[in-house]
């Protein structure tokens, strides 16, 4: 894991706000299964970190909570970096163990540049957790990063493995998001000419964008269909994302090509929020 895709000057994503069904019962799962540690907790709210000091998940009931609902925009999955393939065969070792894999529809791939597991939450929020093989043995042809989604060598994960699973390494990431959008030509006009990030692969009916580059800190898709509405506000699924900005000048010129492609920009506190035209909310935060 290269730390020069998420500090300064890269812009990268740094948090994932999502919606839960239970609090109680997801941080059973998030704790519990995953091994993250909670920050800060109230009635219906849990930050949750891995080294004590960063937030990096953040799960909310909020009332009247309603299940995920499907074809719509909104969060696809998010992407839990971790440091090492010894980390990821630690964590394959241990979720196999458990016996989740079925009923979370676990799933592997090689992307060439990361190798990468899938499943959901309990609530069928979308989680991959990744490591990336080293930027040195990623090919590039004309900007483009050559992924694919081969079957995952199992097996020669997990003969990484060094140590039993202890919950999530104090230097694991967020390293990306990817969402669902109702329109791929709007959202290229929204993350390449408002966010200033690169297209750097595509595949059928989806985008994948980055700053510095990176494989991807965003990708974007249609899969939900060309048009699909957007979530309710209480339904399970994504609230926000934040994107860490290197400093203030860096953040103020993105918010002024934001505004030139027509999004809105609103302060809140020391923060701006923005949402893409598909309703995906992004926070943009400085690099603490």
């Amino acid at each position: 894991m290269e730390k020069k895709f998420f500090e300064a000057p890269t812009i990268h994503v740094g948090e994932v706000n999502i919606n839960v069904r239970d609090l109680s019962n997801s941080l059973l799962f998030y704790k519990g299964i995953m091994g993250f540690q909670v920050l800060k907790q109230s009635e219906r709210k849990a930050v949750l970190t891995v080294d004590g000091k960063r937030p990096l998940l953040t799960l909310e009931q909020p009332k009247d909570v309603t299940p995920k609902q499907q074809r719509t925009t909104g969060l696809y999955h998010f992407a839990i970096l971790l440091p090492s393939r010894a980390d990821l065969a630690a964590f394959l070792k241990h979720f196999i163990q458990t016996g989740l894999a079925d009923r979370l529809g676990f799933g592997a791939s090689d992307h060439v540049v990361s190798e990468a597991l899938y499943f959901s939450d309990p609530d069928g929020n979308g989680i991959e957790i990744a490591h990336d093989r080293p930027s040195s043995v990623w090919d590039w042809t004309n900007s483009q990063v050559t992924m694919r989604t081969d079957p995952l060598d199992a097996e020669g994960v997990l003969a990484e493995q060094k140590g039993e699973w202890e919950g999530m390494p104090a230097d694991t990431l967020m390293g990306h998001v990817h969402l669902h959008v109702d329109d791929l030509d709007a959202a290229e006009k929204f993350y390449i000419d408002g966010l200033g990030f690169d297209i750097v692969t595509k595949y059928p009916g989806a985008l994948f964008t980055s700053h510095n580059g990176y494989h991807h800190h965003v990708a974007v898709n249609v899969w939900s269909g060309v048009g699909a509405p957007r979530p309710t506000a209480n339904s399970i699924g994504l609230n926000w994302y934040t994107l860490v900005f290197p400093d203030e000048s860096t953040r103020k010129k993105t918010i002024d090509q934001l505004e030139r492609v027509g999004a809105i920009v609103t302060k809140e506190m020391d923060d701006y929020m923005t949402e893409d035209p598909s309703g995906n909310k992004i926070k943009l935060i400085i690099q603490s």
